[in-house]
């Protein structure tokens, strides 16, 4: 009798090995993912081939380069595999290092538009090139602190000063109650795409000013203004906006009382007091490289995407809604 207990037993615990082994096999098979115990999910790896990673080179406008630097940095804390490197040769420059057969730039800012020659080099290239506005910027004319006399001066006035025609020398050629001192004009060089608004736009293509002093660094300029008294100088309303308490800024009367630049001011809309000296600034797109890289695109969008905050927070204006989104649908298009 104990014998057949003993093999009872032992049927038992073998039937009971046999049911732990279907069981095993049954959940091997009904993973909640699709795949069996000892393989991997394929979301791992589609993950990891999702993963932005690389370099996105800028180059390009001196004015603009506040507002993509900034951006370049709010994008890298939130994806730490790109690299965003920023220059700012000035748009000139700027876009001759991304017009070019082989290792050009990805983007090249601006605070003009492409000019027709720019234009034609891209198209004998190949290069595909799309235009966004990022932000609206105005013309900025600042002096020293110790100016006390001309802290408000009409259009009129303001652009003689930097015209060789404009038979202004001395402050006293203003106003005769203003100092009868030489005045020191200065603003950026020819690489810099403010220096062509100035003397394509505001300046009408009349010379500069014999002795006009033009630089390549707006830190340059900054610094030669704070420290000379008789110094006024032009540039984005960002570099002022960041200099506020080494410089000041004129307000200018364009035939309705004198108009400082401010955020609220700058703008192209009818209501805008200092309209006469705004100008959208871009960023322009390889087409290509967007097209090609995943992190150039996903930066692209990530910039129209972000562009309203980042210029508010860097000294331009915002552009409107319906300008962002045009943009920003484009390059969704891209995907």
């Amino acid at each position: 009798m104990k014998n057949l207990k003993s093999l009872l037993l032992l049927l038992v615990m073998a039937t009971l090995v046999v049911f732990a082994a279907a069981c095993g096999t049954t959940d091997e098979e009904t993973n909640t993912d699709g795949t069996t115990d000892g393989e991997t999910s394929g979301s791992d790896d589609a993950a990891e081939e999702t993963t932005l990673e690389g370099s996105v080179v800028i180059d390009g406008s001196g004015t603009v380069y506040p507002f993509m630097a900034r951006m370049a940095e709010n994008y890298m804390t939130e994806n730490e595999e790109v690299s965003v490197e920023v220059s700012r040769a000035g748009t000139s420059a700027g876009f001759k290092k991304f017009l070019v057969a082989e290792n050009g730039t990805d983007f090249n800012d601006a605070s003009r538009q492409i000019k027709e020659e720019e234009v034609a080099t891209a198209e004998e290239l190949g290069i595909e090139v799309k235009e966004f506005q990022v932000a609206l910027d105005g013309l900025t004319f600042v002096i020293n602190k110790e100016n006390e006399w001309a802290t408000e001066m009409t259009q009129e006035d303001v652009v003689k000063i930097f015209l060789a025609e404009g038979g202004v020398t001395k402050w006293s050629d203003i106003n005769p109650d203003w100092p009868a001192e030489e005045i020191k004009p200065m603003g950026p060089n020819e690489n810099h795409g403010t220096n062509e608004f100035m003397f394509e736009t505001i300046m009408e293509e009349k010379d500069f000013v014999e002795g006009v002093n033009l630089q390549q660094e707006y830190s340059t300029l900054v610094d030669l203004v704070s420290k000379d008294k008789n110094a006024i100088a032009f540039f984005g309303y960002g570099y002022y906006d960041s200099n506020k308490d080494k410089l000041n800024a004129v307000s200018v009367d364009f035939g309705n009382g004198p108009v400082a630049p401010s955020l609220d001011t700058i703008g192209l809309g009818d209501d805008a007091g200092y309209k006469p000296f705004t100008r959208p600034v871009f960023t322009y797109l390889n087409v290509d490289m967007a097209k090609e890289k995943s992190q150039v695109l996903d930066y692209a969008i990530y910039t129209m995407e972000n562009a309203q905050d980042v210029a508010a927070e860097t000294g331009f204006a915002p552009l409107k809604d319906d300008v962002i989104q045009e943009s920003i649908s484009y390059l969704e298009g891209l995907k």
